[in-house]
């Protein structure tokens, strides 16, 4: 009995991790997954069945992202940052719990691909001689205009 169970090894059960571009991949414990019944359309199904998916990734801890990255990404997220530092996200579109799961995942990774993109600086630049003159020459026109409104002396005593 002993050597057919020494024999049977089991296989370490990987999740697959979340995997954003070449470099970065989100480890298995940043994320957490909490499924619930959703909303809507379902039929039976949906009083029966957890299709819903909450994503709960913690940014704030996460050892792959730099922190200028980290700014952009709680920038993005808004309302689903969390004053814990972590990103929620919800999902019920579909009947199929593997399928929000999916899309959930999938708004996650292009959350933080967009945060990942560092916006370019603005160069200032100095208005041309044309464009100066011809702002000076409106607002002369303007005043004018303003300083004919007003009451008229009347010099007919």
């Amino acid at each position: 009995m002993q050597a057919t169970l020494s024999l049977v090894k089991q296989q370490p059960k990987t999740a697959p991790m979340l995997r954003i571009n070449d470099i970065i991949t989100i480890a298995d414990w940043e994320l957490s997954e909490q499924f619930m019944r959703a909303s809507g359309p379902g039929g039976q199904n949906v009083n029966k069945v957890s299709t819903a998916v909450e994503l709960r990734f913690e940014a704030e801890r996460s050892p792959h992202l730099s922190a200028p990255v980290k700014t952009r990404l709680k920038r993005l997220a808004g309302r689903k940052w969390t004053t814990e530092g972590a990103i929620v996200i919800q999902v019920d579109e579909t009947r199929s719990q593997a399928r929000n799961r999916e899309i959930a995942r999938e708004r996650l990774a292009d959350l933080i691909r967009q945060a990942l993109v560092a916006p370019k600086r603005r160069i200032a630049t100095k208005p041309t001689l044309g464009s100066q003159r011809r702002r000076l020459a409106a607002k002369s026109v303007r005043g004018e205009v303003k300083s004919l409104r007003g009451k008229i002396d009347g010099d007919d005593d």
